[in-house]
């Protein structure tokens, strides 16, 4: 079993409850919802949310760790909401927020529109884009779609990157 599924998980301010197989975490920020998997027990105490497998398969000890870190991540998000950053290099190249669309011009003969999940805030400033929400799965999977539209080539650095990423550059050819 994990060690993480061992200890206690406090909930700080977070509400949090189980009913029917569903988990439900409150918080100022937002609510988040996520279905229990039958193998795994919850149990809410005062304060305390404690997960512990039902039987003694290696599914069960496995999803215990797992379900610990989705309540860890679940009641730090709807405290602070979670927050990816990603940049656009490159001439010519541009990135907007319409709607509930982000459009990407990244050199391609057509621009690239992806539809923004319900639950994730977009905002645009000249070469950079910032996603954030309560739910740590949907930014970390939206900004990864995003990426994959136009990821960083090795030998100028054009593409779309998350902040703080190193590409490792290639030298390209040398005149003789």
């Amino acid at each position: 079993m994990s060690r993480l599924a061992k200890k206690p998980i406090s909930v700080g301010k977070a509400d949090v409850s189980v009913a029917n197989g569903v988990l439900t975490v409150k918080g100022a920020k937002g609510t988040l919802t996520k279905q229990v998997h039958p193998s795994v027990a919850i149990a809410v105490d005062a304060g305390a949310v404690l997960i512990t497998p039902k039987d003694r398969s290696r599914l069960a000890k496995a999803l215990t760790g797992t379900f610990a870190s989705h309540v860890k991540n679940m009641v730090a998000g709807v405290e602070t909401p979670y927050a990816k950053k990603l940049i656009l290099e490159g001439v010519g190249y541009r990135m907007e927020v319409k709607g509930k669309d982000v459009v990407l011009t990244v050199g391609f003969s057509h621009t690239v529109s992806l539809p923004i999940p319900e639950d994730v805030t977009a905002t645009a400033e000249k070469n950079a884009l910032t996603l954030s929400s309560a739910n740590k799965e949907s930014v970390g999977q939206f900004a990864a779609n995003i990426r994959r539209v136009k990821p960083p080539e090795p030998y100028l650095g054009k593409g779309i990157r998350y902040e703080g990423e190193v590409i490792r550059r290639k030298q390209g050819k040398k005149a003789v």
